[in-house]
């Protein structure tokens, strides 16, 4: 124990005001007419105040008592004050039990400090409870001014809404003062401000990096369930995306939910005799209570109730691990039934892995008669109804928006069908069952199906020949590849008319094999004979044009020769030099064209010299063309 020393202020005379008393270290100021305090401490269930004044009544908080003066409190407890009247209070000696106290104790002690005049530090770890402790007491401004019910408004809306740890810090500390801290909004508006900072950068900012839109995931994900949705309602609220509030739920799942991070395995152990299984799921955690599976199933009924309705929002592997773990705490059907929904509208999305949900037995189930199906591994109803929740869905979008290639989950239930298929428990009507779920035009490939055919009927070898017709009948040889028609042709397991129809199969597919590629090659040879056919036309096409301009020449060569043979005579005669130069000019229109001014300018200059033109000595020559 610790005693807190406190000295007494003298009186000033000239002064008849209360007097203040002043100490260092652990000393209180108090007006002089109040002084009641000499030595304080505590004890490890009591709380002592010893004074030259008695003290006048006791109160108990928890499993603590104090002793207490009934003024300093009654002077600022609005509650303790109508309490006063009552004998309880006004007989000395008598206690006063204060149940569901906010903030228990420790809030008292500060609250007792606070009536006696001592400095109280307000932080954002004490100042909920205050406020609800003040609200309890009633300690209003009516009694006083500046009690506890204005300074702790004040340090809660002025110090602690304005920072963004010190609104974490408070509201988690309200976890502890329901439904006080409900009542007095405090939850309210520390969610309002989480809200509003998160969104803030978002808002700001469209095209934010991702760590800058998930920086506040991990201080959101450690409050309650209740202060969460509270939160994720007021982000939702305020048009946040629903991508990134999808993202939030999966951070809190995987923070309050051990089992979404774990890969439910083991569950493959046989038992002792052949028509039972036993498995169990090992979790790597020990076996749960009643209590904390009740939170854990309250978590998963709170977690699907506020995943935004948009696709996108979530992935499907974290809606089949949270069916899981629904199934594993026994929720309700109508909160799996939707989960199954929501699964069938993004199952394109899913892995086998995935798929395969464990069969858990509950009380009920395990008190009913063991059969095949109730003992099989893995629970292949969900599954059944899942993909028949999708076909649903898309025969709906295929009448509101025709859209093609929407049957792409065949390759993913061939092979969910080649896992469960080891199982010895499941039952030939189950498999068949799933196997004719899709509709005939959806697998373009039989392969996966005569795979998971294949191991169904090697893990159970004492199906009769009924049975083995039965199963391949699922199946549709002709869609069946080449390799799988040549393995399927020399598998014993297989009955025979179904090896009849696989070998039939193969026959026509290899004719047509080997016709298309004749047509191929046919198609190549008739290819190159139009490609020599073309080249032939346009070596005729060239060879006849060079014999047009052969023979162009020729014609030209022997106008050449007759008008050298004429100039020759021309010259021999000079007299008749005008009309040789007459001919000349038309020989040379032939060869050049002029413009018609140019032939009538050389007409007139014809007409107007009488005189004829004589020729100048030395003819010219011309050089033959070749």
């Amino acid at each position: 124990m610790k005693p807190l020393q406190v000295t007494q202020a003298q009186q000033d005379p000239q002064s008849h005001t209360d007097c203040i008393d002043q100490a260092s270290d652990k000393s209180i100021v108090v007006p002089n007419k109040h002084v009641t305090i000499a030595d304080s401490f505590k004890g490890e269930h009591s709380w002592f105040i010893t004074t030259h004044i008695p003290t006048d009544f006791s109160i108990q908080i928890q499993e603590t008592t104090y002793n207490v003066h009934k003024f300093p409190l009654i002077s600022k407890c609005g509650y303790l004050g109508r309490l006063e009247v009552q004998p309880l209070i006004s007989n000395s000696g008598k206690e006063l039990n204060l149940e569901n106290f906010p903030g228990g104790s420790k809030t008292f002690e500060t609250i007792l400090k606070f009536c006696y005049g001592f400095p109280i530090d307000f932080n954002p770890e004490n100042v909920a409870a205050l406020r609800c402790a003040a609200e309890f007491l009633e300690m209003t401004e009516e009694l006083e001014d500046g009690n506890l019910i204005s300074k702790s408004e004040a340090f809660l809306t002025f110090v602690v809404l304005a920072s963004w740890k010190d609104t974490i810090t408070v509201l988690k500390s309200c976890e502890t003062l329901s439904p006080w801290a409900e009542n007095l909004q405090i939850v309210r508006r520390c969610c309002d401000s989480i809200a509003w900072k998160a969104t803030k950068d978002e808002l700001t900012c469209e095209d934010a990096a991702p760590n800058q839109e998930t920086w506040w995931f991990n201080d959101v994900a450690d409050f309650r369930i209740d202060h969460f949705m509270r939160i994720i309602s007021a982000i939702r609220a305020k048009g946040t995306k629903p991508e990134i509030i999808g993202k939030c739920i999966m951070q809190y799942a995987k923070r309050w939910l051990p089992g979404m991070d774990m890969e439910l395995e083991g569950i493959r152990g046989y038992g002792h005799g052949k028509s039972s299984l036993e498995f169990s799921i090992f979790t790597g955690r020990k076996k749960e209570s009643t209590g904390h599976s009740k939170d854990q199933k309250t978590i998963i009924e709170n977690l699907v109730s506020i995943i935004p309705p948009q696709q996108g929002a979530v992935s499907c592997k974290f809606l089949l691990q949270i069916l899981k773990l629904a199934r594993m705490y026994s929720v309700s059907q109508a909160l799996t039934s939707y989960l199954e929904k929501r699964i069938s509208m993004v199952l394109e999305d899913a892995e086998v892995n995935d798929l395969l949900i464990p069969r858990y037995q509950n009380e009920e189930m395990a008190n009913m008669p063991n059969s095949s199906d109730e003992c099989t591994m893995h629970d292949v109803d969900v599954v059944q109804r899942i993909v028949e929740y999708f076909l649903m869905h898309e025969q709906q979008q295929m009448q509101q928006q025709p859209k093609l290639g929407r049957f792409n989950i065949s390759r993913l239930l061939d092979n969910y069908l080649a896992e469960i298929s080891r199982d010895p428990n499941l039952s030939i009507t189950k498999f068949q069952v799933l196997a004719e779920l899709l509709p005939e035009n959806t697998r373009t490939c039989d392969d996966g199906l005569y795979r998971a055919i294949d191991t169904y009927l090697k893990t159970h070898p004492s199906l009769t020949e009924h049975d083995r017709r039965r199963l391949c009948k699922t199946m549709n040889c002709e869609k069946l590849s080449l390799d799988g028609c040549t393995h399927a042709a020399q598998n014993d397991r297989l009955p025979l008319r179904t090896v009849v129809q696989v070998l039939f199969s193969e026959q026509v597919k290899m004719r047509a094999t080997m016709q298309e590629k004749e047509q191929e090659q046919s198609g190549i040879n008739s290819e190159q004979d139009e490609n020599q056919t073309s080249a032939s036309m346009d070596i005729k096409t060239l060879k006849s044009e060079l014999e047009h301009v052969k023979s162009k020449m020729i014609e030209l060569q022997k106008d050449y020769f007759e008008l050298q043979r004429e100039y020759e005579k021309l010259n021999s005669k000079p007299k008749n030099s005008t009309g040789w130069s007459l001919n000349w000019r038309k020989i040379k229109n032939s060869f050049h064209v002029k413009p018609a001014g140019d032939e009538i300018g050389d007409e007139q200059d014809v007409t107007k010299s009488p005189e004829p033109v004589q020729q100048k000595g030395t003819p010219r020559r011309r050089t033959s063309m070749s």
